[in-house]
C-alpha cells in the first residue's frame, strides 16, 4: 500500500502546486523573482496526465536492486525484466542484463500467454471482465489521488537547480494542515514530506524526494512504515514531449505482525518503445512470435 501512495506522490505531487502556488513565497535568501510562470502547474497537470496515460501503451526494460540495506554497495539481488502493457495493468518477463532472453523457451512461453491474454481482452472475453473492472477501479483510484493531492500540500519555492544542460525549480513539498484524507492512500499524505523539481521551459515534473516524518499504519494496522523511511524519483524527457521514470528509489523500514522488516529496492527505467493499446499491442506480440494470422492455430483468438 505503502509503496503504490508514493508513486502516485511521485506522479501527482506536483498537481497540488496549481492551487497551492497562490501560498508559495520567496525565500528572502534569494532575489526575489516569481516561483512560476503564469498557468505553469496548470501545464504540468495536463502534461502529467500524458505522460500517465502513455504507460498503457509504451513498453520499457526495468532493472530492480534489492538491497538488504540502503547502505550497501552492492545489491543482494538483481530482477531485470521487460515490461509490457496488457490492457489491465502489466507483463514482466525477466530478459538478461542485455535486454534479450536467457531462456529463449521460457521468454516464448511468456510472450505467448501475453498473446492469450490480449487477444481475450481484444475479443471482449467474459473471462476479462474482471480484470477490466479492476483497472478501471485503479484508474478511479488514481483520479481521486490526483483530486486529493490538490489540497494535500503545500508548496514552497526554493531556488534553481541545473540538471546537466536543464535548469529545474526547486519546491519544498509539506503537509497542508487544512487537508482532511478521506482515504487510507490519502491519510499517507499527511506524514509526508520533501522537495519536487519542475522542469518550466518543458512544463514536466522532473525529481522528487520525499521522507516518512511519522509511522504509518497500514494493512489493517497489521503492519507499521516507521517514520524515516523515504523515496524518490527521476523523470526524463524518452520522446518529444513525454517524460516518464528513469529512476527510482524506495527504502522503508517497519514491522508486520510482530516481524520487523526492510524494504531497500532501486528501479532502473530503459528502453521504452511505443508498443500501442491491446489491439495494436497484440499485433506486435504475435508478430515476433510468428503468429501472423489471428486465426492461426495455436493463436489465442482461436481460443474461445
Amino acid at each position: 500500500m505503502l509503496k503504490r501512495a508514493f508513486y502516485q506522490i511521485a506522479l501527482f505531487s506536483c498537481f497540488a502546486a496549481a492551487s497551492a502556488s497562490a501560498q508559495s513565497v520567496v525565500p528572502d535568501s534569494i532575489p526575489a523573482i516569481s516561483p512560476a510562470k503564469p498557468g505553469l502547474f496548470d501545464r504540468v497537470i495536463s502534461c502529467q496526465k500524458k505522460n500517465e496515460e502513455a504507460l498503457d501503451v509504451y513498453e520499457r526494460l526495468e532493472r530492480l536492486e534489492v538491497r538488504k540495506n540502503g547502505s550497501d554497495a552492492a545489491p543482494a539481488s538483481v530482477r531485470i525484466a521487460r515490461v509490457i502493457p496488457n490492457g489491465t495493468g502489466m507483463n514482466r518477463i525477466a530478459v538478461g542484463p542485455d535486454g534479450q532472453p536467457t531462456d529463449p523457451a521460457a521468454y516464448r512461453a511468456e510472450l505467448a500467454r501475453l498473446e492469450k491474454a490480449l487477444a481475450l481482452l481484444v475479443n471482449n472475453s467474459r473471462s476479462q471482465r474482471d480484470a477490466v473492472e479492476k483497472f478501471a477501479k485503479k484508474k478511479k483510484e488514481r483520479n481521486d489521488l490526483i483530486d486529493a493531492t490538490r489540497s494535500a500540500f503545500l508548496f514552497t519555492f526554493v531556488a534553481r537547480e541545473p540538471r546537466a544542460d536543464r535548469m529545474l525549480s526547486k519546491y519544498r513539498m509539506e503537509p497542508n494542515p487544512a487537508f482532511k484524507p478521506t482515504t487510507r492512500f490519502t491519510s499517507i499524505y499527511t506524514k509526508v514530506r520533501g522537495f519536487v523539481w519542475v522542469d518550466e521551459d518543458a512544463e514536466q515534473l522532473a525529481r522528487i524526494k520525499g521522507e516518512v516524518t511519522e509511522d504509518i499504519s497500514v494493512g489493517l494496522f497489521l503492519g507499521k512504515i516507521y517514520k524515516g523511511s523515504h523515496f524518490m524519483q527521476e523523470r526524463y524527457e524518452v520522446v518529444p514531449g513525454l517524460w516518464l521514470a528513469s529512476f527510482s528509489q524506495y527504502d522503508f523500514d517497519g514491522r508486520k505482525l510482530f516481524s520487523g522488516f526492510s524494504v531497500h529496492e532501486r528501479t532502473f527505467y530503459t528502453s521504452y518503445r511505443y508498443i500501442g493499446p491491446p489491439k495494436e499491442a497484440l499485433l506486435a506480440v504475435r508478430k515476433e512470435l510468428g503468429l501472423a494470422d489471428l486465426g492461426k492455430p495455436g493463436s489465442a483468438a482461436a481460443d474461445r
